[in-house]
Order: structure tokens, then C-alpha cells, then sequence
């Protein structure tokens, strides 16, 4: 696609066309088939910045993806959505990113968590292995969610060095660990265990699991996103790259999600 194209498809349909179509899909939604929880695997920012931004570093792809992401919760806050989940580094991120590309990704989770906590209208979590950052920008993350204790507007987890197989592992430890201090025995753990007991364990204990996962840029698997709690998740894949996802695309997968019938493995 040529630059001149890729301007004329942004220009039409005109801005007002879209608010007008958005407006008429979300009035004519039942709030009861709305999901109390909404997860978004952002992917497609390294693309997007390579795409329109040749030349510059890939943090121009992160800091488009990030105001996107701001935009994302104004859009879930609108349409009445309690919970949502960001998920914006991963445990693997980590391991395979070099320095000069993590480091300007963690200025923009550091920034964007910061901007989302100080609007003081919703409860923001870093939820993930913060123990895997290094400790500074750790305790940044920590004090700007700390700083939206007792906000009770949306719910707002942002996943930063999270893997799915690393929130089990942590889980089972927590668990195991509690378990021990009440003087129980492995055996005893063994028997007695109970599945949502594990649920209380996860990062995301006491919330309510995902009901629509959305993951933009074509790719069309989780990646280890909230492996437990996805057990009963619909789905909504889009090809848009991240930076690129409009709040038609939101709409639209508001409704495909309305329109499903949910069976919960049954």
C-alpha cells in the first residue's frame, strides 16, 4: 500500500460517518450482553513504527501504541466495561529484546501507567513478574497503582512482564507457601486442593476472568495470555496493527461478542 493510499483510506470514510455508526452500534446493545472484563494483546507496534515511521527508532511504534492504549480505556470506560487487561511486555519480551529496545519500551509502560493512574478516575494494576524489572522502574510501577488504592471506577490491569506460565508458577508457589505457614503437609495440599483455591493465588485474584479477549496485527493465538483464566473467553482477532485500531474496531468486536452464545463448555 502506497503512503498516498494509506492517507486517502484514513481521510474516508470522514470522522463524523464513523462517531454517527459507533453511536447507532452501541445504543442498540443490551448492557446485559456487554463482558465485565475485556483483555487486549496490543501486538503490532514494532510493525506500525516500520510501516509509518521508517527511519526512527521502534519507541515511536511503543509511544503510538501507548496513546492508543489510553484512547482503548476511554472507549472501554464509555461503554460501561468494569475490568479490562493490558497486556503490554511480556516474560519473553524481556529475554529476547535487547537493552536499547527494552529499556525506551519501559519508559513508555513507566510513563503510560503513571498517565493512566493520575487522571484519578480508575483503580490501574501492574500485574505480572515485577520482580523480573529492574528495581527502580519496579517501585515506579508499584507507586503509581498504589496511588489509585480506593478509586472505584474501572479497573484497569496493565500486564507488564507477564507470561501465563509464570503467573501459574507463582501461583502454585503462593499457594504451596500459604499452605506451610497453616502447617500442612505436601500430602495434605495433594488432597485437599481445590481448583478456585488456585484462582486465588493468580495476579488477577478476585477479579472476574476475561468474558472477550481482543488481539490486534492478524496473529490469531494467546501467546500464553491468561492461560488460566481464558478457559471460557470468546475471542476477537483484528487486523489492524495496534496503533491503527479504531474505536469502530472496538465496536464491532462489542457487538460480535453480544451476538455469540456463550456455552462455558457445557
Amino acid at each position: 500500500m502506497s503512503a498516498i493510499t494509506r492517507v486517502l483510506d484514513r481521510l474516508w470514510p470522514p470522522a463524523w460517518l464513523y462517531s454517527t455508526y459507533e453511536a447507532a452500534v452501541l445504543k442498540r446493545l443490551d448492557e446485559r450482553s456487554l463482558p465485565r472484563h475485556v483483555a487486549v494483546l496490543a501486538d503490532g507496534n514494532r510493525r506500525w513504527a516500520r510501516l509509518n515511521a521508517p527511519g526512527q527508532a521502534l519507541v515511536a511504534g511503543y509511544r503510538a501504541g501507548a496513546a492508543k492504549l489510553r484512547q482503548f480505556c476511554d472507549w472501554c470506560d464509555e461503554a460501561g466495561i468494569p475490568v479490562i487487561t493490558l497486556w503490554v511486555l511480556s516474560t519473553d519480551n524481556l529475554t529476547r529484546s535487547a537493552a536499547d529496545e527494552l529499556n525506551p519500551l519501559l519508559d513508555v509502560i513507566d510513563e503510560l501507567v503513571r498517565d493512566l493512574a493520575v487522571t484519578g478516575r480508575w483503580r490501574v494494576q501492574a500485574v505480572g513478574a515485577l520482580d523480573l524489572l529492574p528495581e527502580e522502574r519496579a517501585a515506579s510501577l508499584r507507586a503509581s497503582a498504589d496511588r489509585t488504592v480506593g478509586i472505584h471506577g474501572m479497573h484497569i490491569n496493565v500486564a507488564v512482564s507477564y507470561g501465563g506460565r509464570q503467573e501459574l508458577r507463582d501461583a502454585v508457589r503462593s499457594l504451596l507457601a500459604k499452605r506451610a505457614e497453616q502447617g500442612q503437609s505436601l500430602a495434605e495440599v495433594a488432597a485437599s486442593l481445590e481448583i478456585d483455591e488456585i484462582s486465588e493465588h493468580l495476579y488477577t485474584a478476585g477479579q472476574p476472568d476475561p468474558d472477550l479477549i481482543i488481539r490486534t496485527s492478524g496473529e490469531q493465538r494467546l501467546s500464553g495470555f491468561l492461560l488460566w483464566q481464558s478457559a471460557h473467553s470468546e475471542f476477537y482477532f483484528c487486523e489492524a496493527l495496534w496503533p491503527d485500531f479504531r474505536k469502530v474496531d472496538f465496536v464491532r468486536a462489542l457487538r460480535s461478542y453480544a451476538q455469540r452464545e456463550r456455552r462455558f463448555g457445557r
